[in-house]
């Protein structure tokens, strides 16, 4: 690791070095742009509820009301929709998916003009709910093409980090825009927890806590590299091939434990968070009281309903990804079977036995994880900015482990280059 790292800093890899120079420009300016006000606009002080999801992978955008206040996250919308119109659900959709290189890009394009519009029905819903004006349409309009305007910026600067940067552009944003609050948050937790004005074995108590809570933080992290880089390997053998050969290796099929990533917390939090956005439009008592009573994270039934949709799109999102009776049918096709496994339905059962297992914990540990910050916030009187664990920082981890491999695999690809040529 720390010799690849090493190997950035030659000049034979000045041309990585720029576009890792050009990656963090472009983060630079959407830093800069989640403290740019919409003007006519004021920080909302509402408890955003399940929308603090949005906010917190936008820096604070929302809770700001920045020009970037819906981040990529009506692209994140659209992507997810287009990908179960690719199961046979839409016949166009599922003929895009089967045509390659040229279908992704008819397919990208799409998402893209769908998450545009999206933006711009989630802008003038928010201009709406939490702006509290009334009497003036235009203003709204006003307002969500703003917003609409910020995430096509957005996501223009997403795909020229893709094409000219490092790692996937908008995965670098959304973990930018995480990482910009974490030092808010510890700058809360220490002002929470250490009694500046109090005895000396106080101050001396407070932070024993502090360093207790920056432990847990950063054991959390470890356990989350863990689980994710954490896979179950599923031996495979050909028929033209002799494991037994000299020099000869096992192939494999890995499966990640937690294959459908925070994909399912996203969906989950977004279907929750439906009723909340209707209760605030329509603006009734009774209808606010009921979502706050049954359909909000922080009671029994909003926590179970929560639980629920997460293991539900958990097993959901996993066999979207990995079909198993599509893996079967292509490894028969190219002569493959596993060893003690029959080759087609007793293959494909098989498959779906692993990773029935597999997305038991996978589903498990998603939900430890987003349910950490809540049971933080009801056991604790710090403010609730300040969280453990949480659905943000899986989104870091996860990213920053894919750009790292993607980095690492650039410079030892540069390096064999070289050694080659000079052969």
């Amino acid at each position: 690791m720390f010799k690849s790292m090493k190997e950035l800093f030659t000049s034979g890899n000045k041309d990585l070095r720029h576009r890792i120079y050009f990656t963090l420009a472009c983060l630079t300016i959407f830093i800069l742009g989640i403290s740019i006000r919409v003007p006519g606009t004021e920080d909302l002080t509402k408890n955003l509820g399940f929308l603090e999801l949005i906010n917190t992978i936008g820096g604070g955008a929302l809770k700001n009301f920045s020009i970037f206040a819906l981040g990529v996250m009506p692209y994140i919308t659209a992507s997810i929709i287009t990908q179960l119109l690719q199961m046979d659900i839409f016949p166009y959709f599922t003929e895009l998916a089967k045509q390659g290189h040229t279908g992704r890009q008819k397919i990208n394009q799409i998402t893209r003009y769908m998450g545009i519009a999206f933006a711009f029905i989630e802008g003038y819903a928010f201009a709406f709910a939490f702006l509290g004006k009334t009497g003036d349409p235009m203003q709204y309009m006003y307002i969500a093409t703003i917003l609409t305007a910020g995430t096509s910026l957005l996501l223009w600067m997403g795909d020229q980090m893709t094409q000219k940067g490092i790692g996937n552009g908008t995965s670098l944003i959304i973990m930018a825009g995480i990482i910009a609050t974490l030092p808010q948050m510890f700058i809360t937790a220490f002002t929470s927890l250490v009694t500046v004005d109090g005895t000396t074995q106080v101050m001396a108590l407070g932070i024993i806590k502090f360093i207790l809570f920056a432990l847990v933080y950063f054991g959390i992290i470890i356990g989350m590299i863990f689980v994710q880089e954490s896979e179950r390997r599923i031996p495979i053998q050909y028929a033209n091939k002799s494991t037994s050969a000299y020099g000869a290796s096992q192939s494999f099929m890995p499966i990640k434990i937690n294959s459908a990533g925070v994909i399912p917390v996203i969906f989950a939090s977004s279907l929750l968070s439906i009723p909340s956005i209707i209760a605030q439009v329509i603006k009734k008592d009774s209808a606010t009281l009921f979502v706050q009573k049954y359909l909000t994270y922080t009671t029994p039934v909003g926590f179970i309903l929560y639980v629920v949709f997460i293991f539900f799109f958990a097993y959901f999102y996993t066999f979207i990804q990995l079909k198993p009776e599509e893996f079967a049918k292509n490894l028969q096709d190219n002569g493959g079977y596993i060893p003690g496994i029959r080759p087609g339905e007793e293959t494909k059962h098989y498959v779906s036995k692993i990773l029935t297992r597999l997305t038991v914990l996978g589903a498990t540990f998603l939900v430890i994880i987003a349910g950490l910050p809540i049971l933080f916030s009801q056991v604790t009187s710090l403010p609730t900015s300040v969280t453990i664990g949480g659905t943000g920082l899986l989104i870091v981890v996860g990213v920053a482990l894919e750009t790292y491999k993607q980095l690492e695999g650039s410079i030892l690809t540069r390096s064999y280059k070289r050694g080659y040529s000079r052969r």
